[in-house]
């Protein structure tokens, strides 16, 4: 399959109309254009992130391998902060798609995906620019959402065990 390329000067115009579609629910379709502006620009740290945000506004739909293409475009991010930032979103939106998922164990991953997605967000915070407290913001509402699951956990999810021999 060829595909075609884009013009480094359409670059803005592509990733102005990927967040559109992003701010539209259609990850996809955002997913697509930040793959075609990193094919122009592989350095492009906007498109970047924007393409792990689009991956990752998927993560309630299913995707099987959604989880391992977000984790590779965080290696493509280069500041150290927002590495971190970024790892805490993937484990928090994870988090988030197994809650809808409402399966039996999935609170109990989800809490633990929550505990890593606050410790991404404390070694963000570390390192964060001056006035920047998105890190902080984020690792509030992992513990508000810590804090619900402890109150709405079922005492028999919590004590399910899968069977083995």
């Amino acid at each position: 399959m060829e595909l075609k390329h884009l013009s480094k000067a359409s670059i803005p115009a592509a990733l102005a109309k990927a967040e559109r579609y992003r701010l539209l629910n259609e990850p996809w379709e955002a997913e697509s254009i930040y793959q075609d502006v990193l094919d122009a620009d592989p350095d492009n740290q906007e498109a970047a992130v924007g393409l792990l945000l689009a991956i990752t506004d998927g993560f309630g739909q299913g995707h099987p391998r959604s989880v391992d293409k977000a984790q590779e475009v965080l290696h493509h991010i280069h500041d150290e902060y927002q590495r971190a930032y970024y790892a805490g979103i993937i484990l928090e939106r994870r988090a988030k798609a197994l809650v809808e998922r409402s399966r039996i164990g999935s609170a109990a991953m989800a809490r633990d995906l929550l505990e890593q997605a606050k410790r991404c967000y404390d070694q963000a915070e570390a390192i964060r620019p001056p006035d920047n407290d998105d890190a902080l913001l984020r690792w509030n509402a992992c513990t508000r959402l810590l804090s619900r699951f402890r109150v709405t956990a079922n005492s028999a999810e919590e004590r399910y065990e899968p069977y083995s021999d």
